[in-house]
């Protein structure tokens, strides 16, 4: 099978989607539906229009691009990853699964290869949560997670609803038409950098990801009671701030004594008020992220976690208040999947590291619709969501040919 991958064009049209961005170079920055998210998705679009590829869109904007297959009764194998970025990030968080998917699909049709099922590129919207506060939100609409319901109520920073958001931009469809059905999609693989630090550490290639793990995320807000630093004696104190204290710790002794490295918990956010050196604080508000690939040893933490919050609370007379963000079940990577994966590699005489993700992505999502995996490439220091992240040209290229035959061995 020759698929020849265009490693010098799929770095220039990487280099000039960064270009696209709020942000001076390297940095990039690329929020959902602004002006540069706007142009970077006319730039996929030219890109397939060259191809000769069809595309459409659904009411979100997440976008679908389509090399057609023999059998048009079957269903399609599908490809992607996202294009927004956060404030101040890299340029191959992403960009890498949709330029690299596109590229892989441009090889397949250049290639002569006869396949059966179609082909689909997605490019999922909003898969970072900067505008709405919620992660993989095409994704996630597209499974069925979020109903038309919790959409419409999305309000981003300034106040503005996801449905005006999206009407501005030009998404003026249906909401209730976003959700697929379950096996719409024969099988999903997404190619990803790591994020991590592993496949560049050990000079391996190629990682196969076997399970996705998946966040509870949670905010717990403790209300004591303020007062002057000086004049408030130590034992009537209802120090909001020193119960968040015992609370973080515990958020760590949480995950360590799982004895799993895939247990990871963290006290990302800490809002303390009113913040100033000489008053005790009144409030404060801790942001929560415990992850596993197990979900029941992730819950049990979750637990952990909430019984210790409340006896601290309860001893230091601070009132409790615990609001839950999401609590998405992991997603273990399909054996069928990853046996084209493997079938890809071997053609190319690689040996594929296999691992676990413990960043989650839109294929955590889109296994709720059909078989998925995932293929990452290494990145330098396992950088990412910041400015030197990077991966090689030469990584990048191996990783779409890696994908390109896993395509093939899944749609013929």
């Amino acid at each position: 099978m020759q698929i020849q991958i265009d490693q010098n064009r799929l770095s220039a049209e990487l280099e000039h989607l960064s270009s696209f961005s709020d942000a001076p170079a390297p940095a990039v920055t690329r929020i959902l539906w602004t002006p540069s998210d706007l142009s970077a998705r006319a730039y996929l679009k030219t890109l397939s229009d060259a191809e000769g590829f069809e595309w459409r869109e659904d009411a979100l904007g997440n976008t679908f691009i389509r090399l057609e297959g023999s059998d048009a009764t079957l269903s399609a194998v599908a490809t992607g990853s996202h294009i927004d970025a956060i404030p101040h990030s890299g340029r191959f968080d992403g960009t890498v699964g949709v330029l690299g998917g596109l590229e892989a699909l441009r090889a397949i049709q250049n290639s002569g290869i006869k396949l059966q099922r179609s082909l689909e590129l997605i490019l999922f919207t909003a898969e970072e949560p900067t505008r709405f506060g919620v992660g993989c939100l095409g994704s996630r609409a597209m499974s069925g997670t979020l109903s038309v319901t919790q959409l419409e109520a999305l309000v981003d920073g300034s106040g503005v609803s996801l449905n005006d958001a999206r009407g501005t931009a030009g998404y003026t469809g249906s909401l209730e038409n976003i959700a697929l059905p379950e096996e719409f999609y024969h099988a999903f693989v997404e190619l990803h950098i790591e994020q991590g630090p592993i496949l560049e550490a050990e000079g391996q290639h190629i990682g196969l990801v076997t399970a996705i793990a998946a966040p509870a995320s949670l905010i717990l807000k403790l209300t004591g009671e303020g007062g002057h630093a000086g004049a408030m004696l130590m034992p009537v104190r209802r120090d909001a701030l020193t119960a968040a204290a015992e609370i973080v710790l515990e958020v760590e002794r949480a995950a360590l004594e799982t004895g799993s490295e895939d247990s990871v918990a963290t006290v990302g956010r800490i809002l303390n008020h009113p913040n100033n050196i000489n008053a005790v604080p009144s409030s404060v508000e801790l942001g929560l992220d415990l992850r596993d690939i197990d979900a029941l040893r992730r819950d049990k933490m979750v637990a952990r976690v909430l019984e210790a919050a409340h006896a601290v609370c309860v001893r230091r007379r601070v009132a409790l208040e615990v609001q839950w963000l999401n609590q998405d079940p992991p997603a273990p990577s399909s054996e069928r999947v990853l046996s084209a994966a493997r079938a890809a590699c071997s053609e190319l005489g690689i040996s594929p590291r296999e691992m676990v993700s413990r960043a989650y992505h839109d294929s955590l999502f889109m296994a709720r619709l059909c078989p998925v995996a995932m293929i990452f490439i290494p990145c330098l220091k396992g950088y990412s969501h910041r400015p030197d992240e990077f991966s090689s040209s030469e990584d990048i290229a191996r990783g779409v040919e890696v994908l390109a035959r896993a395509l093939v061995n899944l749609a013929c």
